[in-house]
């Protein structure tokens, strides 16, 4: 049986969080409080990530290049990499249980759409639930990545598109096309570069980017899901952006923040989302 995540503890700038077999402490600048737990439990940690001085990870135990972990139902094949993240991004998995249940409304599968789409944990869920996925990254690495996951899952067959493009060259030529959505998912970096070199500024270029998504929504969508880990972009901005690029669209918009909770421990904030859903 494959082990969980769960977050451990968080405190002095840090969190603590166990993958699977591994307990893992990584910065977490959003952490200001004291830690829950005494020093000694921290110290139990197999690795710890540290930005002091440059990106570098520090082993307790000698840790397999690669390992299984399980959040929210799904499967991810964790690695640790030079900027300290895993292969998953827990926060978002609050999310999918809403869109899992309205994917389930529908009768035929719908057709959704996940951008920036990193290790495929929307992807998966949204397949397992019954829906047509189109999955898009520009990097090639992490397409496969995603693909592996998709494997760990018994989802190898199925109905998933792995893309590797730039996301508006893709939006663009979908829209062209006549393909329409009935749902979309978007986390979009603050920064970042496309398959062949476009670069991506959130500040600049959401509203191009939410202004092509709502073109491409069917008739009849079930959602549209924005989250960022970008300072600035709060709920209360990203519930604007929303409700300006949905105008005339019959719906209801859900904003907060992303959390990580914590039995133990206090729950960590993890950027924002806002969901426009039918």
């Amino acid at each position: 049986m494959t082990e969980k995540y769960f977050l451990v503890d968080s405190g002095d700038q840090q969190k603590l969080e166990r993958f699977g077999s591994y307990l893992i402490a990584r910065p977490c600048s959003q952490a200001l409080w004291k830690p829950t737990l005494p020093k000694a439990e921290w110290d139990r940690a197999d690795a710890h990530f540290s930005r002091d001085g440059g990106n570098s990870w520090n082993y307790k135990t000698k840790l397999p290049a690669h390992w299984i972990s399980e959040v929210e139902g799904v499967r991810f094949k964790i690695s640790p990499t030079d900027f300290g993240h895993l292969g998953v991004f827990p926060e978002h998995s609050l999310l999918w249980k809403a869109m899992k249940d309205a994917i389930r409304t529908r009768k035929e599968p719908p057709l959704i759409l996940n951008l920036f789409a990193y290790s495929g944990g929307a992807s998966l869920a949204a397949a397992s639930a019954g829906a047509k996925v189109c999955h898009l990254d520009a990097s090639r690495g992490m397409v496969a990545w995603a693909r592996e996951n998709a494997k760990l899952n018994q989802l190898e067959s199925a109905p998933i598109r792995w893309i590797v493009d730039d996301v508006s060259k893709f939006l663009t030529r979908e829209i062209k096309r006549g393909v329409r959505y009935d749902g979309i998912i978007l986390d979009p970096p603050s920064f970042g570069r496309g398959a062949q070199g476009e670069v991506f500024k959130i500040e600049r270029d959401i509203h191009d980017l939410l202004h092509l998504c709502r073109k491409l929504l069917s008739e009849n969508p079930l959602f549209l899901i924005f989250t960022t880990h970008t300072p600035g972009m709060t709920p209360i901005v990203m519930e604007h952006l929303l409700k300006q690029k949905m105008q005339g669209l019959k719906g209801n918009i859900e904003t907060g923040e992303m959390i990580l909770p914590s039995d133990k421990g206090l729950n960590i904030p993890c950027g924002s989302f806002a969901r426009w859903y039918s």
